[in-house]
């Protein structure tokens, strides 16, 4: 949401279809979602338009993956071109799917489109946590000293239990560090479904906006809220966005993302 100045202020989404979303967990076994829970290796930084490689859920738990040499060719930018980066899990990583059909890449296109000199790195990693994305932003920082950080994760951390206290540090250190490094950070907003509790649901559905108005970061929309219940927009495990869904994920984040590059230039 944008204030008069042409501010990005954090906005608050409503998740009716969490509500709906119990039933289904049950039957694709979803609170064993930390099918998207991360394993405990190392990752390392990729380059812009990285593939990660795809492939099925293994039991209960997606391990990380990482990422392995670019697949197709680097956008064709100015000298000049200002870089951002996504550091996210496996929704932003392409999970499942080729890794241009995702949404990140689509967002190149669409910065193209509209005559940004952005180049978009994703440097997502399916399993990923706040955790592993604390630990890997210091390199990524180092590697691409980006303008802008948009950072979606959060979501394995909800799906298995972890404290609301520690995901709510990580994403404070995170902010300060794009911050303090001279960049722009952005957060993505998370929901999870209701299988832990009210309380424990809530405290982490507010925990995105709390980090967003004690930090005055840009609160980006909850980009499942338009796939999750949609026949064709999951894949087969129920946790997954298909590539068909790819674009409604992007059509949930570009307005905000666009306010924020023009307000950049």
């Amino acid at each position: 949401m944008l204030s008069n100045s042409g501010e990005v202020k954090p906005r608050f989404f409503p998740a009716p279809w969490l509500k709906r979303l119990a039933p289904v967990c049950a039957l694709v076994g979803c609170l064993t979602l930390a099918g998207c829970a991360d394993s405990p290796s190392e990752a390392t930084a990729p380059s812009a338009g990285d593939e990660v490689p795809s492939g099925p859920v293994s039991g209960t738990v997606i391990e990380r993956v990482e990422p392995t040499q670019p697949s197709h060719t680097e956008p064709v930018l100015a000298d000049d071109a200002r870089t951002l980066i996504v550091l996210g899990d496996s929704i932003s990583a392409a999970y499942g799917i080729q890794r241009e059909q995702g949404w990140v890449a689509l967002m190149q296109q669409e910065l193209l489109a509209n005559e940004f000199n952005w180049r978009a790195i994703n440097a997502s990693i399916s399993g990923d946590t706040t955790g592993g994305g604390l630990a890997r932003l210091p390199g990524l920082l180092e590697t691409y000293n980006p303008d802008l950080v948009i950072i979606e994760l959060g979501g394995n951390d909800g799906l298995r239990g972890y404290p609301v206290e520690q995901i709510e540090a990580n994403l404070t250190r995170m902010v300060e560090m794009v911050t303090d490094n001279g960049g722009q950070p952005a957060l993505v907003s998370m929901r999870i479904p209701p299988n832990y509790g009210p309380r424990y649901t809530t405290a982490f559905d507010g925990v995105f906006a709390k980090v967003a108005q004690a930090t005055d970061t840009p609160l980006l929309p909850f980009i499942m809220e338009n796939v999750a219940l949609v026949e064709g927009m999951m894949q087969a495990d129920g946790i997954h966005p298909t590539a068909d869904a790819q674009p409604v994920l992007l059509e949930a984040l570009w307005p905000g993302v666009e306010a924020l590059l023009a307000g950049m230039e």
